[in-house]
This record gives C-alpha cells, structure tokens and sequence, in this order.
C-alpha cells in the first residue's frame, strides 16, 4: 500500500502539475506534505486548498540559500523529511547548440540538476539518522535520448539520471532509496499551450495514442516514494504510454 502514515515529504515545483499532482495524492494518503514552488501565492493556495496536511515554502530552488532556507522551515514545520521529491525545472529553450546562450546553459543546469544535489544533501543526512527514507527524482525521456535543438535540457536531465544511480548505491546500505521518474507526453499546463492539431500528433506517437495524466504520473511517484517500494532503488521508472522504448523521440 502507498500509506504514508504522517511520514513528511518534500515536493518541488509543487505549484502545478506533476508537482501539484503528486502533492494532493501523498496528502490524501496521509503524508505531511511540504511543497515548494517559486510562485509564492498561487503555492499557498494549492496549499491551503489541499488542507493541513500541507504547506507552502516558496523558494527558487536555483538559488542556494534559498532552496536551503525553505527545506529548513519545512522541516521545522513537519519535522525530519521520510520523503524528497525534486521535481522542479525548466525546460530552457529551443535553440541550436551552437548559438545556445552560455547564460541559459548554467541557469537550466543550476536548476534542473545542481538543485537536486544540494536538496539532496541538506535532507538525507535526516534520512540517514532515522534508517529510511525516499528520494525521487524528475527526470525525462531526455534523460534516455539525445534529442537536439536544447543541449542544456538534455545535458540536465541526463545528469539528474545519473546523480539518482549515484545517491542510490552509495545510500542504500543507510536505508536510503532514490529513483528517478521518467515522464513521457503528460498533460500539464505546459501542454495547454499546444495547438490542437499538434497535440494530435504527439499523441499519435504514442503506443497508447493519448497523452497521460498528471494523476497517472503521481500513482507511479506515490508508489516509489512510499515503503511499498522498498526494494526498488536505482532505478528510472517510464510513465510514458510506451513512447520511449518503441518510437523515436
């Protein structure tokens, strides 16, 4: 069962999303929920909209001291985290590699990839003392696929990939998982923003020609963050309808 039993966990980029998604699921399974966004007041009211299970630490977690300070309040707040989910990122811009902006290169990086390792190492030495705990990790079908037109989104999300193997073999014999989600086509409000006919497309790609769920992404987190899986580290885990494995992306 994915009973979180007033377990805390972290979530990142909570304010929309897989994010928000996975909030409500953990909360309605009886997590203390914390989650952490940049968009300080639409944070709070998904927050309070989901009841006090939950609260809003908003933070850019590209910033150090920043990202620092919300996981300290948060842990003051609910106690030790059992759980971190860092999904926050960005998704750069489409540009050749050649002319991608050196800025825009460090900026994604900073946040899609050197963001998880300092939450990472701010949370788990808590993890370590109580002999459990939970990290999961967003990352792409970018981080399985070169893909061209955004070398800092695919260098991050590779990364990410790797840095999750990395935590999870070195913290496994403290009780410590991490595992890394890989979402495919999901219906987020990015999406929104797509043209019908290209939404089409996309989902003609897909095995299961449609789209995923936010909802469907969050069952798959909830399971791997929960002590349901506790025999399941090191891995990356598609939620994707098929697309990854049998299509080019």
């Amino acid at each position: 069962m994915t009973d979180f039993a007033g377990r805390h966990v972290i979530v990142t980029g909570a304010s929309s999303g897989i994010g928000l998604a996975t909030a409500r699921m953990l909360a309605a399974r009886g997590a203390r929920v914390s989650m952490l966004a940049r968009r300080k007041e639409a944070l709070a009211d998904q927050a309070r909209a989901i009841g006090d299970h939950a609260a809003a630490f908003a933070a850019d977690v590209g910033d150090k001291a920043a990202l620092e300070a919300a996981l300290a309040e948060a842990v003051g707040h609910f106690g030790p985290a059992y759980g971190l989910f860092a999904n926050a990122g960005l998704a750069g811009n489409f540009a050749p590699a050649l002319a991608y902006s050196p800025e825009l290169f460090d900026e994604v990086i900073r946040v899609n990839l050197t963001s998880v390792f300092w939450a990472i190492q701010a949370l788990a030495p808590g993890m370590v003392e109580a002999g459990e705990g939970s990290i999961l990790v967003t990352g792409s079908m970018a981080s399985k696929r070169g893909m061209a037109m955004n070398p800092a989104y695919v260098a991050s999300k590779h990364g990410v990939l790797g840095l999750s193997r990395a935590i999870a073999v070195e913290l496994a014999p403290q009780g410590v998982r991490c595992n890394c989600i890989v979402p495919g086509f999901i219906e987020t409000p990015a999406f929104d923003l797509i043209p019908p006919e290209q939404a089409a497309r996309i989902n003609q790609r897909v095995p299961q020609r449609r789209m995923g769920s936010a909802d469907e992404l969050a069952e798959v987190a909830c399971f791997l963050l929960s002590p349901a899986a506790s025999h399941v580290t090191a891995q990356n885990w598609a939620v994707d309808g098929g697309v990854l494995d049998t299509l080019e992306v």
